[in-house]
C-alpha cells in the first residue's frame, strides 16, 4: 500500500514576523499579524528591493496576486497589496505599500513577469501608476472608459451603457434602460407570518367561512 505524505504545514507565524522585520530593516514601515497572516508595510521606494529580498533570501518564490485598496480620507489614499507564497516553507506573507494619485509605485515586472498583468489591473481599477511597467494599459474596462471603477468617488448610477449590437455588428452606447421598476421585497418572519393573504391561501380562507 502506498502512503501519500503531504508537505509540512506551518501552524503559526511564530518567529516569522520577527525574522522578516529584522531582515528588511529600514525598508520596513511596520509589521504585524492579522487574521493569521503576516502583514508587512514597506516604504514605496523600496518595494521592489524588499520583494526581491523576500524572494531570493527568504524563499517566497511566487507572486500570487497584486490587489488595490482605496482609502479616500488618507493623504496617500491607495494601498497596493502583494501576496507572496513560499512553496518550500508552505507559507504566505502579505506585503503592502501606499501611494497617492501622483506618486508612482516601482514595478515588480523585473521580478515576476506575471506582475505586468496584475499591475495593469490595479492601474485600470484604481489609477495607481507603476513606474517601469512598459505596457501599462487598461485591461478590464472599455477603450473609451473614463475614470477608475474601484475608486470611491464615482456616481452610483450612470447615464449610458454599452452593449454589442447584432444589427450594427459593433459595441454601441445607449441611455441606461432599467428592464423593470424597483421592487420592494417583504422579508417576513416565518414565525410571525404575513398580515395579508398570501397567494394560495384563498382555499384556507374559504374553509373558515
Amino acid at each position: 500500500m502506498t502512503v501519500l505524505h503531504s508537505a509540512p504545514r506551518f501552524t503559526s507565524n511564530e518567529g516569522v514576523l520577527a525574522a522578516l522585520t529584522k531582515a528588511l530593516g529600514s525598508k520596513l514601515v511596520s509589521g504585524h499579524e492579522a487574521h493569521g497572516e503576516v502583514v508587512l508595510t514597506v516604504a514605496r521606494a523600496e518595494i521592489a528591493n524588499a520583494l526581491r529580498q523576500l524572494r531570493d533570501e527568504h524563499e517566497y518564490q511566487q507572486l500570487m496576486e497584486i490587489a488595490g485598496a482605496d482609502y479616500p480620507d488618507r493623504a496617500e489614499r491607495f494601498e497596493v497589496v502583494y501576496m507572496l507564497l513560499s512553496v518550500t516553507k508552505n507559507h504566505r506573507v502579505i506585503v503592502k505599500t501606499t501611494a497617492s494619485e501622483s506618486t508612482p509605485v516601482p514595478t515588480v515586472t523585473t521580478l515576476w513577469p506575471v506582475a505586468g498583468w496584475l499591475e495593469r489591473e490595479v492601474f485600470d481599477m484604481y489609477g495607481v501608476i507603476f513606474e517601469g511597467n512598459t505596457d501599462l494599459r487598461r485591461i478590464l474596462t472599455d477603450y473609451g472608459f473614463e475614470g477608475h471603477p474601484f475608486r470611491k468617488d464615482f456616481p452610483l448610477t450612470g447615464y449610458v451603457e454599452l452593449r454589442y449590437s447584432e444589427e450594427a455588428k459593433r459595441v454601441v452606447y445607449e441611455p441606461v434602460k432599467l428592464p423593470q421598476d424597483l421592487r420592494q421585497f417583504d422579508f417576513m418572519s416565518p414565525w410571525e407570518g404575513a398580515d395579508y393573504v398570501l397567494p394560495g391561501d384563498e382555499k384556507a380562507e374559504g374553509d373558515k367561512k
